[in-house]
This record gives structure tokens, C-alpha cells and sequence, in this order.
């Protein structure tokens, strides 16, 4: 009867280990299963620059905040107090992102906004930075940090998407 148990428990072990061996990370990368919708729009092209290249290309306060993950001071950049019509865009790459239609005050000393235009253009990264835990908002296209996101926004997202002027372009509507 220990033969037997014995026996199996062996015959167990060895199936798990083949089946361990044959599903191993390090041996093929991370298997990674992806749906895919069939109406999906297609994704915009990604842009990628090394961190010279974008040095050439931007300021540098540009640079430390897009790329540094920097924040500007509060009440000091352009598009904090300022409500012409028209679209924002990110100032690395020209991804559009916001619509002066979803822009409020929320008095905290930078551009916000309700809604972005295409979730597809941000995207939304656990920021653990400072001993807090907030969200923060990236570029989907260029990787750029932007700004964070709050759930103290107005109807009808609830969202205050936080923004770093310097991370916007700013492209006037056409009367």
C-alpha cells in the first residue's frame, strides 16, 4: 500500500514539474493573453525617443516634468487661468487630449479637466512617489508624465484630471 502511495505521489510530482517546466517565464517570456474586440479602432502610432533626443526637442523645464516626472509650480503656468476654445494637446508628441469644453476651475493651480478626448491617448499608472499613492496621467502616444487624476471632478465623470501646463500644447479653434 506505500508502494502505491508512494508511486502516485511521485507520478503527481513529476506531472507538475513538466507542466512547471514547460510553462517557465524565464525560459519563453510571460505567456500574455490578450481579446481583442473586432470593431477596435486602431492604435495611433507610439512615439519613442531617447532621452537625448527629447532633450534637443524640448525646454527644459519641458524635459523635467514630461520626462523627470517633474510638476510645475502651482498658479504658474500658462493654461491654469485660461479659457479660449479649442483642443490640448500634449506638447511632446501633439497627441490630442482634452477639450477647453471639459476644462474647469478647480482652484488648485492647474489646468483641469473632466474627460479626456480618447482614453486611448492617456493612460493611467499607480504613482507611488512622495508616500502617497495617486494616478497618474501619461501620454498614451509618447510615454510623457502629464499630471495626475482625482476623483473630486465635476458631473458627469467625477474626475479632475490634473495638468501640468507645460505638458500641453494649446491648438485654438477656428471661429
Amino acid at each position: 500500500m506505500k508502494v502505491l502511495i508512494l508511486s502516485s505521489l511521485l507520478i503527481v510530482l513529476l506531472i507538475l514539474f513538466i507542466s512547471f517546466k514547460q510553462n517557465d517565464p524565464k525560459k519563453d517570456g510571460p505567456k500574455i493573453t490578450v481579446k481583442v474586440d473586432k470593431d477596435e479602432k486602431s492604435m495611433p502610432n507610439k512615439v519613442v525617443k531617447s532621452n537625448e533626443e527629447w532633450k534637443k526637442i524640448l525646454t527644459p523645464e519641458q524635459y523635467q516634468v514630461t520626462r523627470e516626472k517633474g510638476t510645475e509650480r502651482p498658479f504658474s503656468g500658462k493654461f491654469d487661468n485660461y479659457w479660449e476654445k479649442g483642443i490640448y494637446r500634449c506638447s511632446n508628441c501633439g497627441a490630442e487630449l482634452f477639450k477647453s469644453e471639459t476644462k474647469f476651475d478647480a482652484g488648485c493651480g492647474w489646468p483641469s479637466f473632466y474627460q479626456a478626448i480618447d482614453d486611448g491617448n492617456i493612460k493611467i499608472v499607480k504613482d507611488y512617489s512622495h508616500n502617497m499613492v495617486r494616478e497618474e496621467v501619461r501620454c498614451g502616444i509618447c510615454d510623457a508624465h502629464l499630471g495626475h487624476v482625482f476623483d473630486d471632478g465635476p458631473k458627469p465623470t467625477g474626475k479632475r484630471y490634473c495638468m501640468n501646463s507645460v505638458a500641453l500644447d494649446f491648438e485654438k479653434k477656428e471661429k
